[in-house]
């Protein structure tokens, strides 16, 4: 790409992002209720999304042969208890990524 088609492509993709965060505003201005369906969304699509990244993330598992989950296991639930315990997505994903990557590179070193 040439310099001037990424300075146009970056200008794209700010416009639509500014676009994208504004509208809520506009179509939903402060001090209106919004409409019960979005009020739903809003309570089950972070449940339902967080279900579909568990699936996604445990979909390639192996469990017949070595290391048999194991990693996975142990990073799913150290996810779950720091969640449990802190009640902060951020650190309760940070924390079981961290200790998945050690255990696949370092204690249970499996060749990609």
């Amino acid at each position: 790409m040439t310099s001037f088609e990424i300075v146009i492509t970056v200008a794209i993709v700010v416009a639509g992002t500014l676009l994208t965060r504004f509208a809520a505003f506009l179509i939903f201005p402060p001090g209106k209720k919004a409409p019960d369906f979005v009020l739903y969304l809003g309570k089950a699509l972070p449940a339902a999304v967080m279900g579909m990244l568990v699936v996604y993330t445990f979909k390639d598992t192996i469990v017949l042969s070595y290391p048999y989950g194991v990693p996975e296991l142990i990073a799913l639930l150290v996810t779950v208890g720091m969640h449990v315990w802190k009640r902060n997505m951020f650190m309760s994903i940070g924390a079981g990524t961290v200790v998945y990557m050690i255990l696949v590179q370092a204690v249970f070193n499996i060749p990609k």
